[in-house]
């Protein structure tokens, strides 16, 4: 299930958790690059995850997604929405009631399809003991549609109402891997239409709570790769620092 590292004195495989974080999207987006070169760089840490809230009201974009639309921009001039871009893939998210998690996993199976598959089970193991069993979508990807949550594919993960409760997109670096993911919650349905021109998604089951998810899910995940040792870890204030001065390559100063 889990690709571990090992050396010829010891072996030492660590998972860590972050506490939730609420910060604007482009630290959120920084924090993450600072996560993964973490993992890259340790000897010893096999997995890693965090949760967080965004400020306000904000639009990530994937990397490769490079047509803004003209209202989108209008509502950054406005100040009613801020937008990002991620470092992973995909289309827009609206990120605003709901949760978003990051996952780093230093060897993750090289095909693709795979990792996806395997990067979701703690959390369809979780929605499932909740009351809400999730399965994988089947669409393929829509490259003319700007709105992540339009489409289904097998990165993706449906609710019994066929609604799609939670978007993922990955960044791959020297074979690790970072993955985003957006628990879709109460999504701000006059905000969605004003962006998207649709009507929003349906809230999350009263099954799902909203105060706790995190801990909940954390549980979630350290059960799921129990094989590792988990500890609770914070980033350092030299890791925060960086985080300052990289967090404006992920903003989009629009005027």
């Amino acid at each position: 299930m889990l690709q571990t590292k090992s050396n010829s004195h010891k072996i030492i495989n660590r998972g860590l958790s972050f506490p939730t974080m609420n910060m604007s999207g482009h630290k959120q987006m920084a924090t993450d690059l600072i996560l993964l070169k973490k993992v890259m760089d340790s000897s010893d840490i096999s997995l890693a995850i965090r949760f967080y809230h965004w400020e306000g009201f904000c639009l990530s974009i994937g990397k490769n997604q490079k047509h803004l639309p003209k209202n989108w921009l209008e509502l950054v001039r406005k100040r009613t929405i801020k937008i990002v871009r991620r470092p992973s893939g995909g289309n827009a998210v609206l990120h605003g009631g709901g949760l978003t998690y990051s996952l780093v996993w230093f060897s993750p199976p090289r095909k693709r399809h795979e990792a996806y598959y395997q990067a979701n089970q703690w959390i369809i193991k979780a929605f499932t003991d909740l009351g809400v069993p999730l399965h994988f979508g089947n669409q393929l990807t829509n490259p003319l549609e700007a709105n992540c949550f339009a489409t289904s594919t097998n990165a993706d993960l449906i609710d019994p109402e066929g609604h799609k409760r939670i978007g993922s997109a990955q960044l791959w670096s020297k074979g690790h891997l970072l993955q985003h993911g957006e628990i879709l919650l109460d999504p701000p349905s006059q905000l969605w239409t004003e962006i998207f021109k649709t009507k929003a998604p349906k809230s999350a089951s009263i099954c799902i709570p909203r105060k706790g998810l995190e801990k909940i899910l954390h549980k979630a995940c350290r059960k799921y790769w129990s094989e590792l040792h988990w500890e609770d870890d914070v980033f350092t204030k030299k890791e925060l620092d960086t985080v300052n001065l990289e967090a404006n390559k992920y903003s989009l100063n629009i005027i």
